[in-house]
This record gives structure tokens, C-alpha cells and sequence, in this order.
């Protein structure tokens, strides 16, 4: 496994296990026990997911010391508030039976995330998590919060895969010092992406797949990277990544695939805001 350290000093795993979409209690159980079993020593999810009390419960069955797993979670802007944001870190660590998170992150860029950040900053000061960061935000929301104050953002998570690179954000997390970590690495699957011929291609020349092939682009590319399966084979292979290394030339490859937008979440639609106001 490879690491990156945080702004704060705080290593974290370069790949990890996601959760989302994995809402039945035991079936997220069982899918986080394969995961560690296989290797992985990082997994994200969050209070949208409904899942973090199974994945306290894998961690603890296990066996691995506490310290040996990075857990990542997520307020949702439902809580977003300089009281709400500490009182839902407390729940999450009633639901996953453990005394911190090693990184809390803010959902969305939206409703009061300035209350929200100020609160998380409390937690951090009492050691209730580890780390804090945000999720999906763009340039110029990053760039106005790590200018405005004094504790950054040490993570960013937004999509990020070939279709959707994202290299003006990623520009903005390296001068910033914020590491950039990628949700939908696979694109959820659109545009035949297990079986992209340029993915593919570059894949032979390796004996790995299309998967293995757009993970390990954006670990090359110092992106964290948190894959998502329920299938015991898959999650193997996905964690399989550290064996071999892309050339200029591969790189240069999938760069040229990239439509410059997401095909999954367009947080400029003012429709897509409206809806994700209306969760929680």
C-alpha cells in the first residue's frame, strides 16, 4: 500500500474501500470484512450512505487494531451548522462504536458550510477526528475556503476518472496543499468503461484491466482513490494496482479522453441543487 501525508501530518492510505450504494446492513458488513481481508486499510462512507454502524461492526470483527483503519466519513448539509456539524460527528461515532474518525469531511459545498467548517475545526481541536476536509467542490469554492481560513481543507473528494479529469481543480489542490481523492473512479460504469478500448488496450500491455489501468492513472497522479464493489473477486483485483506503472505515453492517452464534465452529478444545475436540498 502506498500513503499520503495530510497537511497536518496525518498519513492516509492512496486506496481505499467505498461504500456507497451499499445500504443493507449486512451486505455492507460482509463487502467491508472482504475488503480488509484482501489488504484495503482505508474506507470511506457517510451518514447519507446509512451504513456506518456496519462498518464500525466489520472493523471491530475483523480483528485489525483501530489505529490500522482509516475511516472516512461525511456530514450531510442537512447538519450543516456550527452546532450541527459537531453534533452529527458525535453520532457518527456512536454508530461506528469509536472514540474518532480519521477524517471528516462536508459533503457538499452548500447551506451553511462556513458554520459547518467552523464546528468540524472544534472536533478537530478535541481530537474527535483526525483530519477534516470537503467533497465536491470546485476551484473556486476550494480556493475561497483555504483562503479564508486559518485550518484548510486537507482532502478534497470529487469525481475524478478519464472522462472527467478535473485538472484545474487538481492545479487548485496542489498549490493549496490539499490532497484530491476521487469518488466514481469507474465513472459508475457509463460510456462501456470496463471495456473502453483505450483503457483496455493500455491494460494488456500489463495483464490488468480497464479498472486496474484508470486507478492506477490517478494514483500516478497523487489521487487517492476509493473503488467501490460487492463482488469478493473484484475488490481483490481492484486493490492489485502497485505492481506496475504507466508511461508518458499511456498517460498522455487517457488524458486525450477527457469531456471536461461529469455525467453523474451536475452541481451547476440548479435541478441537481434543489434535489440534493431535499435529502436528509
Amino acid at each position: 500500500m502506498e500513503y499520503v501525508t495530510l497537511s497536518n501530518g496525518v498519513r492516509m492510505p492512496m486506496l481505499g474501500f467505498g461504500v456507497f450504494q451499499i445500504p443493507d446492513h449486512e451486505e455492507a458488513k460482509r463487502a467491508v470484512r472482504t475488503a480488509l481481508d484482501a489488504g484495503y486499510r482505508l474506507i470511506d462512507t457517510a451518514q447519507a450512505y446509512g451504513n456506518e454502524r456496519a462498518v464500525g461492526e466489520a472493523v471491530r470483527e475483523s480483528g485489525i487494531p483501530r489505529e490500522e483503519v482509516f475511516i472516512t466519513s461525511k456530514i450531510w448539509l442537512s447538519d450543516f451548522s456550527f452546532e450541527g456539524a459537531q453534533a452529527a460527528t458525535e453520532r457518527t461515532l456512536e454508530r461506528l462504536g469509536s472514540e474518532y474518525v480519521d477524517l471528516m469531511l462536508l459533503h457538499q459545498p452548500m447551506g451553511d458550510y462556513i458554520g459547518a467548517w467552523r464546528g468540524l475545526e472544534k472536533m478537530l481541536a478535541a481530537g474527535k477526528v483526525r483530519a477534516i476536509g470537503m467533497a465536491n467542490c470546485y476551484p473556486h469554492v476550494l480556493a475561497d475556503l483555504c483562503e479564508t481560513f486559518a485550518v484548510r481543507p486537507m482532502v478534497n473528494q470529487v469525481e475524478m476518472h478519464p472522462f472527467f479529469q478535473q485538472g484545474r481543480n487538481l492545479e487548485t489542490m496542489r498549490f493549496y496543499g490539499v490532497v484530491p481523492e476521487a469518488w466514481a473512479p469507474f465513472d459508475e460504469g457509463k460510456r462501456n468503461f470496463f471495456w473502453d478500448p483505450v483503457l483496455t488496450s493500455i491494460g494488456r500491455k500489463y495483464g490488468k484491466s480497464a479498472a486496474q489501468v484508470a486507478l492506477r492513472w490517478n494514483l500516478q497522479r497523487g489521487v487517492v482513490v476509493i473503488p467501490k464493489s460487492v463482488h469478493a473477486e473484484r475488490i481483490r483485483e481492484n486493490l492489485d494496482v502497485f505492481d506496475f506503472a504507466l508511461t508518458d505515453e499511456d498517460m498522455a492517452a487517457i488524458a486525450a479522453m477527457d469531456l471536461g464534465r461529469s455525467e453523474i452529478v451536475d452541481h451547476f444545475d440548479p435541478q441537481w441543487i434543489r434535489f440534493l436540498h431535499s435529502i436528509g
